[in-house]
């Protein structure tokens, strides 16, 4: 009887036979020896499995190795790491305290955490401990190996083993499928063992370097009602070198934490009385935003948007119809219920977006194909339900206001409307200096049943998306699973001073809510049709944005953009009256100007103004008040000479107008 063959389709799109229950390790030999010694795990059809795992068919396939050809470092490869890491953390654990329970332990982002019971509390000052076991069984180098066991059979071993958290665990886990279990070493009963989905890296000594870095309180899949278990983080990365790095980004990410400078520079705060995730704008902050969206509005008249203004809430049919509820049911505030003069029933929804509003608006009114494109734009307030142990300052928030326009256009506008939009985001974050970004073309999940409408009509919006990306020659990656429920989209992900990726721009296509609403125009041919839609917000949102700005910058922002943009201090009393004039003079032109008009001495102010961020002090001594001219400082101490204060405001007003 012939063996059965498995093909396998590579990156560059060559295929390739194998015997069915070939290994990943065994593939990645076959293509060469330097990548079978470099890979750590392969990727089937988007699934990253342990490169011991057979191979029963056969789909597209890559060797996941810790950098990618270009020599940027893999991020398959370090969760993939960071998963081992963590299982060699809680052996670690175990080794030192036996009476550990193992809770959970997933990789993260930027590293990964356990979740452990034990009694004994752990400190930093226990990590240099913890590290030098771990270092222990990394240079053991042990393999990771995985094996299987009947649901009910590997229920009856957890129940022998006394741990209730790993238990609850597997009794969550997809019922149809085996438990798996993965040892350091080759001997159940005998090795350390955890239950765990993997993958893992094929040994121990593949994890490179690692370090523990916090230890916080959690509970049991986040319910306050259970026992307080400890989380530790830690982090790891192929090299010595690669840890280092990230080590001193973390240290330079302290500096410009916005949670830090907003509060040295007065820009927010939030009040535990107003409510978690909400944020308090104090009049700093404030300027910032309003020049964001004065910088904003401008654009938009130019390209010819309509503004509009819609109430925080709205009618929960609004949002049945629209599918926002119940698909965001979770993230959701509960509904606000009353009862109107008539006796009936009313309930409404804090809007969690703007478009429904904005689709009413368009309704409102017939439409014909002359109307098209209807460009609606809002600094639009909406609120999401945000888990409390999920907010972060200003970049996770439950209240957020986006730069949300909505445009309905005919068949043949979207190209050219969606490009005009994409191009939008480009310019705005070439005026803030933003080039650390990359482009997501977010596209559905086929076997997932959370999106609304027709596939044949998924399928044409998913390819004019592409197109557009494609005429554009924008570099993108494109992602199953991250559409939205309504249609996809093209995100442009920032990366912060951490390497940390934030979603801010977006702007997404859609034909689905224009049907869901029977929306229409009447075309050129007098007949009715649906309109496109196409949502976009180069910002995101106001708060992520601001916070992601107060890094990009540390606080030290552009004169265009900055809360005060010049200060001004005179050297002596004598100077007052003189630095007072220069100050209303700057404030007629329209500059935010603050005076530093005490009896400090000149060196003090300057170190004040350097600490304060601002862009320019203007120093009035003797001569610069006889002569009307001023001594003129930069951030950064640098000495400008001394100016005349007409030429100063005619040079910082072309600053400010070409936003420099």
């Amino acid at each position: 009887m012939p063996e059965e063959m498995i093909e396998l389709t590579f990156p560059d799109g060559s295929k390739r036979g194998y015997k069915a229950g070939v290994t990943g390790a065994e593939v990645a030999a076959s293509i060469g020896k330097r990548l079978a010694a470099d890979a750590v795990a392969v990727k089937l059809d988007g699934r990253m499995l342990d490169l011991g795992r057979p191979l029963c068919r056969g789909g597209t396939f890559t060797v996941v190795t810790p950098r990618t050809r270009d020599g940027n470092l893999d991020k398959d490869a370090l969760w993939c790491m960071r998963h081992t890491a963590e299982h060699v953390t809680t052996e670690a654990l175990r080794r030192l305290w036996p009476e550990t329970k193992l809770v959970y332990g997933p990789a993260l982002e930027d590293g990964f955490y356990a979740d452990i019971d034990l009694d004994y509390k752990i400190s930093v000052g226990d990590f240099p401990k913890i590290e030098a076991e771990m270092a222990k069984i990394v240079a053991e180098n042990k393999p990771l190996t995985r094996y299987e066991l009947p649901r009910e059979e590997g229920l009856k071993k957890l129940a022998a083993e006394g741990n209730p958290y790993k238990l609850e665990n597997a009794r969550h886990a997809d019922a149809d499928q085996p438990l798996s279990f993965y040892l350091t070493g080759t001997r159940p009963g005998q090795d350390f063992e955890d239950l765990c989905t993997g993958p893992h890296v094929p040994s121990a000594g593949r994890i490179g370097a690692f370090k523990l870095t916090a230890v916080a309180g959690a509970y049991f899949r986040g319910d306050e009602a259970q026992k307080q278990l400890q989380r530790i983080y830690g982090t790891a990365f192929p090299t010595q070198r690669d840890l280092d790095e990230y080590l001193a980004r973390i240290e330079e990410a302290k500096k410009r934490d916005h949670r830090v400078i907003g509060k040295q520079m007065g820009l927010f705060t939030i009040s535990p009385l107003v409510g978690q995730g909400l944020i308090l704008w104090m009049p700093k902050g404030a300027i910032i935003r309003t020049e964001l969206q004065n910088l904003m509005q401008s654009e938009l008249l130019k390209r010819g948007y309509m503004p509009v203004f819609t109430p925080h809430i709205g009618s929960i049919e609004l949002y049945r119809i629209s599918g926002h509820f119940p698909y965001y049911k979770d993230s959701q505030y509960p509904t606000l219920k009353g009862e109107g003069r008539e006796g009936e029933r009313e309930e409404y929804l804090l809007r969690p977006m703007n478009c429904p509003h904005h689709i009413q608006i368009y309704a409102a009114e017939p439409h014909s194909y002359r109307d098209l494109p209807v460009r609606l734009a809002e600094f639009g307030t909406v609120y999401r339900y945000e888990q409390s142990g999920e907010l972060n300052g200003m970049t996770r928030v439950r209240g957020l206001t986006q730069d949300d326009a909505h445009l309905f256009c005919t068949q043949e506008q979207v190209e050219q409307e969606f490009q005009s939009t994409v191009a939008l985001v480009q310019d705005v974050f070439g005026v803030l200096g933003i080039t650390d970004y990359r482009v997501q073309v977010s596209l559905r999940d086929p076997k997932s049943n959370k999106y609304t409408g027709e596939p044949k009509v998924w399928d044409k919006a998913e390819e004019t998306l592409k197109r557009v990306a494609r005429d554009m020659k924008i570099a993108h990656d494109e992602v199953p699973g991250e559409a939205a429920f309504y249609g996809p989209k093209l995100d442009f992900l920032v990366k912060d001073c951490l390497g940390r990726e934030w979603q801010l721009g977006t702007v997404q296509l859609d034909y689905n809510l224009p049907e869901r609403f029977k929306l229409e125009y009447i075309g050129a041919d007098n007949v009715r049709h649906r309109p496109v839609m196409i949502h976009r917000a180069p910002f995101g949102s106001f708060e992520r944005f601001v916070g992601i700005l107060i890094e990009h910058f540390a606080g030290a922002f552009p004169l265009w953009l900055s809360p005060v943009q010049i200060r001004v201090a005179n050297i002596t009393d004598k100077q007052e009256e003189a630095a007072r004039r220069v100050v209303t003079q700057l404030r007629a032109e329209g500059f935010r100007v603050e005076d530093d008009l005490g009896h400090g001495k000149i060196n003090a102010k300057v170190a004040e103004a350097e600490a304060a961020k601002v862009p320019y002090l203007l120093v009035v001594g003797a001569r610069e008040a006889e002569a009307g001219t001023v001594s003129v400082r930069g951030r950064g101490r640098k000495d400008l000479g001394v100016l005349p204060v007409a030429e100063f405001i005619a040079r910082a007003k072309k600053e400010v107008a070409d936003r420099k």
